[in-house]
């Protein structure tokens, strides 16, 4: 069963070549006034607006990623589309991408279906959280194999503890999608972004819950607690909100990246 694109031509371009010259602009535009951290890195924290949008953040923690060795990645995002209780995973054999197909970590998807109790909702998996990450991994990632989750009404801890077993795989690394604050003008976006910012950076799960506006909440603070366990620290790689796209300050959204080590 392959998982076909949902959200190509919207969310991101039809034609590779259109996405390769997307990830080239960013990078430029990264190295002309930045160095990237010199860490190996198998989690991170990435955004999934449109590219016009939020690919730039993106695309910093994936240059990252490529840095790690790592070709084995979990995407794990919200269903923005579908509510259902818990965590979905498909057995899907392979995920489309204008660059050609992903295969799956085909051992990995029984292991985490029986450990965990996961279902499979099919719907859920037109999920654009997940999709736009996938022309990413491919791109930077040589032979990369992916498993998609999705999330819905899900616990924090529960999904920290599938962080926590496959981080402890240590050939295979941890994608979290989220965006930030939605449709607040420039300064509210700001306000409340920075509290997810100042989360993440500490490990703050209680900052979390004091006003950060993500979409992707749970996974983040899955993450968090799989970062405190695990003794890891996060760095936040890149902030910004749609207004730098599109100049429209009156109603934005945040994007941020970030690594932990």
């Amino acid at each position: 069963m392959k998982r076909n694109m949902s959200v190509v031509g919207t969310f991101y371009p039809r034609r590779a070549v259109e996405l390769e010259r997307y990830f080239e602009h960013f990078s430029t535009i990264y190295n002309e006034s930045f160095t990237l951290p010199d860490v190996k890195s198998r989690a991170v924290i990435v955004p999934h607006a449109g590219y016009i949008y939020s690919g730039y953040t993106a695309n910093i923690a994936y240059r990252v990623l490529q840095k790690s060795g790592v070709k084995k990645f979990v995407v794990i995002g919200p269903s923005h589309k579908v509510a259902f209780n818990g965590v979905s995973l498909c057995e899907f054999s392979s995920y489309d991408t204008p660059f050609g197909k992903i295969n799956a970590i085909a051992d990995l998807v029984p292991k985490l279906k029986d450990k965990f109790s996961i279902s499979c909702i099919s719907d859920a998996h037109a999920e654009h959280s997940t999709e736009v990450q996938f022309p990413f991994l491919k791109h930077y990632i040589e032979d990369v194999s992916i498993v998609e989750l999705v999330y819905s009404y899900a616990n924090a801890h529960y999904i920290s503890e599938i962080i926590d077993f496959i981080l402890e795989h240590e050939d295979i690394g941890v994608v979290i999608s989220t965006d930030l604050s939605h449709f607040y003008n420039l300064n509210e976006a700001h306000r409340l972004d920075n509290i997810c910012l100042i989360a993440i950076g500490k490990l703050d799960v209680g900052m979390l819950h004091s006003g950060c506006e993500a979409c992707g909440n749970i996974g983040v603070e899955a993450m968090i607690l799989s970062a405190k366990k695990l003794g890891l620290s996060a760095h936040v790689l890149d902030y910004r909100t749609s207004a730098d796209a599109s100049g429209d300050t009156n109603r934005v959204v945040g994007y941020t990246s970030a690594y932990f080590s």
